[in-house]
Parts: C-alpha cells; sequence; structure tokens
C-alpha cells in the first residue's frame, strides 16, 4: 500500500515522501497515528503545493532576517551602570537589557534566548551576537559607560596643544 508521510519516520522516511509499505501497518499503526495518508493523486498534490508555499514562506522570512540583520550591524547600543574604580561593573547589563533595547530601537519584539552570550560586566564596547532566526545571526555593537564616574582629566600639556 502507498501511503504519503505527514512526518518523519524512523526507519521509514521524511514527512512529505510517498512510500510502500505493508498494508496492515499502514491501516494499524501510520494512518490511525497521524503519521501518513494514502498516497491519492489529490493528496500527493495538495502535500507538493504546502511544500513550496512552506518554501516561498521560509525564503520570504530569510529575507527579513537578512534585512534585519543588516540594521543590527549598523546598530550601537549605549548603557549606563556602575562601575568601581577598575571599570568592573557592580551589577551587568542582562541579555533582557538588551533585548529591550533591541525592541526600542528597531521596534520589533526580541526573546532575551535570542540574546547570546553572557550578561555583560565590563566598561568599554563589546559586540553582542543576537540569533535572529535559525540560520541568520546579527553582531550589535554595545557600549558600556560608567555611571557617575567622570572622564580622565586631561593634563595641562593637552589642553596647550589645543
Amino acid at each position: 500500500m502507498k501511503v504519503l508521510l505527514k512526518q518523519e519516520v524512523p526507519g521509514l522516511g521524511a514527512a512529505g515522501e510517498v512510500k510502500e509499505v505493508a498494508a496492515g501497518y499502514a491501516r494499524n499503526y501510520l494512518i490511525p497515528q497521524g503519521l501518513a495518508t494514502i498516497a491519492t493523486p489529490g493528496a500527493i498534490r495538495m502535500a507538493r503545493a504546502q511544500e513550496k508555499a512552506q518554501a516561498e514562506r521560509e525564503a520570504r522570512m530569510s529575507e527579513r532576517a537578512a534585512e534585519l540583520a543588516k540594521q543590527m550591524g549598523e546598530l550601537v547600543l549605549t548603557f549606563d551602570a556602575k562601575a568601581g574604580p577598575t571599570g568592573r561593573l557592580y551589577g551587568s547589563v542582562t541579555t533582557a537589557e538588551i533585548a529591550a533595547a533591541l525592541e526600542r530601537e528597531l521596534g520589533i519584539r526580541f526573546d532575551k534566548r535570542k540574546v547570546l552570550g553572557d550578561p555583560l560586566r565590563q566598561v568599554g564596547e563589546h559586540i553582542v551576537t543576537v540569533q535572529i532566526s535559525h540560520d541568520v545571526r546579527a553582531e550589535v555593537k554595545v557600549v558600556v559607560h560608567a555611571e557617575g564616574i567622570e572622564e580622565p582629566p586631561q593634563e595641562a600639556g593637552e589642553e596647550a596643544a589645543e
């Protein structure tokens, strides 16, 4: 009996494939479990149309993700945080804070789990990787300034040179 697989079946095949199986296996296991349907010409046509629509949807999503990655590459996020004299933060700039800043800047909702890496605990410039889709990642420049600490004073020789 020929069946059209709806899902991947280990040892048999992937979703969308037409396979020849024993009639009892199809009737008693594959069809009742929702893993397959009988391979009629209409069912095969419908499966091919769904595959085509899914491929087009994925191509559009990939295109949008690449465009968003380009925008994010040009973006610089700035945070002020309390830090000690060595430049180490008393707290940290978390992935949730970075995701919230990305939402404010781009107007698109970001999940904090998509911001890869550890929280930032040091003053300075950092490159943070964000997972946009399963195959597209973007890098965002994050600058952390020490809050309440003034810039180092310029020496007298530097002031005279200006």
